[in-house]
């Protein structure tokens, strides 16, 4: 099978591509392409138009913007992946980005596809709602921002309006005695996560957290934090029981997917232990840090 026939344009900037596709809703955008081309090419999938955004220079780069790092949206994953500056600023997202398929798919996809195609098991939308990320994107010659826990409104679907150009994400940094921890289940290495679970902790000198968030994906239609167990455990000692209560109580209000891939019981099950390891793993990189430094 082959995909249908198509219109394409190749766009020198990003108010180019926003005309482009205000004027053809059936117009897609197209950089990495890890996620449409194979959709195209089973027909699940059928623009009369690709926009092509590669040839944007400025929607590639990383920087530090005062206190995020900001990531153009056509910057490769495989660079997110090398640079220093996110191993230094964002270990979570550099923890993440290496569960994210495979080597040759991060030498192509790129941080605003993933983001953008909402894929409930992605771990990139998981780590952009774990660390409250904000996404800016361009529409009708204006710049505007939404933040990651209002992008995502349903499995594969944005609040993104029509005609929108996504240009950038910016993550927050966290100052301080930071770890963090990544763990997922999936069938083989590289294949879509089955359950996901992000944390991200700082402790005080006492050893004690002083914040934590925990992110938890493949359970429902998007990635979620889960506030209420954050709320119990800052202060405490993050030891293994109490992690686990109050994961179990934040999950309990959640109805998890079931499908062909696992059950529900499966997946809230497999969430509350992985969701417990992130976030020991994330004490003991904090915990593991400190003792480096003296």
């Amino acid at each position: 099978m082959k995909a249908a026939s198509f219109e394409y344009s190749r766009v020198a900037d990003v108010d180019e591509a926003c005309a482009i596709l205000a004027s053809d809703e059936s117009a897609r955008v197209i950089a990495g392409g890890q996620t449409l081309v194979p959709m195209m090419v089973m027909r699940l999938a059928r623009p009369t138009r690709l926009v092509d955004i590669n040839r944007i220079a400025e929607l590639s780069y990383i920087r530090s913007d005062g206190d995020v790092i900001s990531i153009g949206a056509t910057t490769r994953q495989c660079l997110v992946e090398r640079d220093a500056l996110i191993a230094a600023d964002l270990p979570l997202l550099a923890r993440a980005i290496t569960f994210v398929g495979h080597a040759a798919t991060r030498a192509r996809g790129t941080i605003g596809g993933s983001l953008a195609n909402a894929d409930p098991a992605a771990e990139l939308s998981l780590i952009a709602i774990t660390l409250d990320a904000t996404l800016t994107y361009r529409l009708g010659g204006r710049t505007e921002t939404i933040a990651a826990r209002d992008f995502y409104i349903g499995p594969m679907t944005t609040s993104l309006p029509s005609g929108a150009v996504l240009t950038s994400v910016q993550f927050p940094k966290w100052p301080g005695r930071v770890g963090v921890g990544f763990c997922e289940v999936n069938t083989r290495r590289s294949d879509f996560a089955l359950v996901a679970a992000a944390a991200q902790v700082e402790l005080r000198n006492d050893g004690r957290c002083s914040r934590i968030v925990i992110g938890i994906g493949a359970v429902t239609d998007f990635p979620i934090r889960l506030t209420s167990a954050e709320e119990q455990l800052k202060s405490g000692t993050l030891d293994a029981a109490t992690v686990k209560r109050a994961v179990v109580e934040a999950l309990a209000d959640v109805a998890p997917l079931s499908d062909l891939h696992a059950s529900a019981e499966y997946r809230r099950r497999v969430a509350v232990s992985l969701a417990t390891q992130a976030v020991a793993d994330a004490r003991s990189h904090a915990i593991g840090k400190t003792r480096d430094a003296n």
